[in-house]
């Protein structure tokens, strides 16, 4: 089987949509921005869905669906702090620090329980994935909120779903790699 399956193109198609989204959002589209945001999502659900069904799943697809959310919503956060844009609603940069600096965390900790004790897979927990829900919903809803150019109630909802999460799931994954080590020793 090929490594460039469907699911594999979608990926890819949605890590190329990245520079048109920040473009896009740079250059006050707000809407074409959500359009954007909104066809990229639904790559992301595609190809998982296409992968599982045609039994087309890769390990470059493994390497790349999480690699292409991960820069979806890290450059979609980015440019929505972005001080210099007039934007209605503006994600603080408390939270986009926050949450890079969770993935990073989690990069972290995982390559030291590999490099400590050998190679480990962790899943993706139940938090981890809220937690991608909830920062997919808040880029969402702000950037529809952008669009109307009306400040929302809904986004600052949402900035604080996201900060709850971001703690939650952080601090799960760092209580799962310290048991991970435990076991060990």
């Amino acid at each position: 089987m090929s490594a460039l399956t469907v699911a594999n193109q979608l990926t890819l198609l949605r890590m190329l949509l990245i520079p048109a989204l920040v473009i896009l959002v740079l250059y006050g589209l707000n809407g074409w921005a959500l359009v954007v945001f909104v066809v990229a999502g639904l790559t992301d659900a595609l190809d998982g869905i296409l992968a599982r069904w045609w039994g087309q799943r890769t390990t470059l697809g493994a390497l790349l669906d999480p690699m292409a959310d991960k820069l979806l919503l890290i450059s979609t956060f980015v440019v929505l702090t972005s001080p210099a844009l007039d934007l209605p609603n503006r994600l603080p940069l408390w939270l986009t620090v926050l949450v890079i600096s969770r993935d990073v965390i989690i990069v972290v900790t995982v390559a030291i329980v590999n490099l400590s004790i050998g190679r480990r897979t962790f899943q993706p927990s139940i938090l981890g994935k809220l937690a991608t829900l909830v920062y997919i919903l808040t880029a969402a809803v702000t950037m529809y909120f952008n669009w109307r150019g009306q400040p929302s109630v809904f986004v600052d909802a949402a900035i604080y779903a996201a900060l709850g999460v971001t703690l939650a799931s952080g601090l799960h994954y760092i209580a799962h790699a310290t048991r991970v080590l435990s076991d060990v020793s």
